[in-house]
This record gives C-alpha cells, structure tokens and sequence, in this order.
C-alpha cells in the first residue's frame, strides 16, 4: 500500500494544478465570443476569401505549438508590433506573464471551440430565423432570441474541448509565458520540470499525470455527451 505523502499533491503541485484551472478558464471564456462570431460567419457567410479566414483560423491546429508561441513572443514582446503599443500606450507588458500563459492557450485552443460552435450553427434550421425575421425580428434579434439558444449546448461543447486542450498547453505556452513558479507554471511545466529533475523526477511526475488524464477525460467525456444531446435534439 502505497504511503499517503505519496498520493497527495505537493505545494508545487497544486499551485500548478490551481493556475492550470485559472489558466484554461480565462482562455476559454476569452475566446468564447471571438469563437461564436467566427463561427456564425463560417457557418453562415458566404463571402470570398472565405477559405483564407478558415486557413488563418485552423493554422494553430496544424502549426508546432513551439512555432505558434514563438510568433506570439515576436508580436507581444516590448518591441513587438503588439507588444510595444501596450507598453508604451497603456504601460501593460505581456510575455512571461500569467496573461502571457491565457494568451497562448486561447490561441491554441481556438480552432477547436470554433470547430464545435460551427457544426452547433449549422445545425440549427435556417428556417426557423427565416420565421424570426418574417415576423419583424431584425439579425441581432434573431441571432440572440432564435440561433444562439439553439445551438447553445454546441458553445458549451466548445468551451470545454478549449478548457481541455488548453489545460495541456506546453509548446507555445514555454515560449511566451516561460516556466515561472506561480506565475506560468501549469501542470505541463511543472510535469516537464519534474521529470528533468534528478534522481527520481520522472516517478513523482505520476500524480499529476493522473490528474491530467482525469481531467482531460472529463471535460471529452461532458463535450462528447452535449454534442450527442445536441444532436438528438436537432432530429427529433
């Protein structure tokens, strides 16, 4: 039987467990309305240049996630295009920062939440906005009162393939937030760290592989049953 200091978390641990948690919250709901405009467009719009708007949107999906931080270091940097406008402007410095750490995993995960937000809209009948319209209801109207309800379990089935994914951010997160303890250390960092600690690093990193495993699980398993409830729901 394993001892109980064996099993429980150390302080490092759930400090990384706990900015993980912060992390892949804020880059999830960060992204959310950015992800839902996106997506209506795609699913809706027919415009030319269409096909460049999905490339720039699915890039991050097919990028080296070391490649992908390393283009948001180069524009967030303080002498950035990005970058030095917020520090000069608004005094705000980004890179190796917790915002550093939000910013990568939103990026990350982006193409993901758009992906499922998209097929919940396209899902959605569009005669029943017709009706809306038909009825005097204006787009906005329409889109909030008819369109956005419907395809609400879609946009929690996003939010939460973008929570899990980016829970396991490593490759651009290290590039533009780097491995701080506290402050941009999530429990990729720390599992990283821990493994390239010697004499016996790789066996204590176990704990939180587990919990990234379970959490991974639960947030596919919950994303899985709202797209199948979706689903259901559309063709009854």
């Amino acid at each position: 039987m394993l001892p109980l200091s064996s099993i429980l978390l150390e302080p490092e641990e759930w400090s990384a467990l706990w900015l993980s948690a912060q992390v892949a919250s804020c880059a999830a709901m960060a992204g959310l309305p950015l992800a839902v405009a996106v997506a209506y467009l795609l699913a809706r719009g027919r415009f030319a240049g269409k096909w460049l708007v999905e490339t720039v949107v699915n890039l991050p999906l097919v990028l080296p996630p070391v490649v992908t931080g390393y283009l948001l270091l180069v524009c967030f940097s303080p002498r950035g295009p990005i970058g030095s406008v917020l520090e000069s402007w608004f005094g705000v410095r980004v890179v190796f920062t917790t915002a550093a750490a939000v910013l990568a995993a939103m990026v990350v995960s982006f193409p993901l939440m758009v992906r499922a937000i998209r097929l919940a809209f396209q899902a959605v009948d569009p005669r029943l906005e017709v009706a809306a319209r038909s009825l005097g209801a204006g787009r906005l109207t329409t889109f909030f009162t008819v369109t956005l309800p419907l395809a609400r379990r879609g946009m929690i089935a996003g939010w939460m393939l973008a929570f899990a994914r980016s829970l396991g951010e490593f490759g651009a997160t290290i590039m533009v937030a780097s491995n701080i303890s506290g402050r941009t250390r999530t429990i990729p960092l720390e599992i990283h760290r821990l493994a390239n600690t010697p004499p016996d690093g790789i066996t204590r990193c176990w704990r939180l592989v587990l919990v990234s495993v379970v959490l991974a699980c639960g947030a596919l398993v919950v994303s899985e049953l709202l797209e199948r409830r979706h689903s259901r729901h559309e063709s009854a």
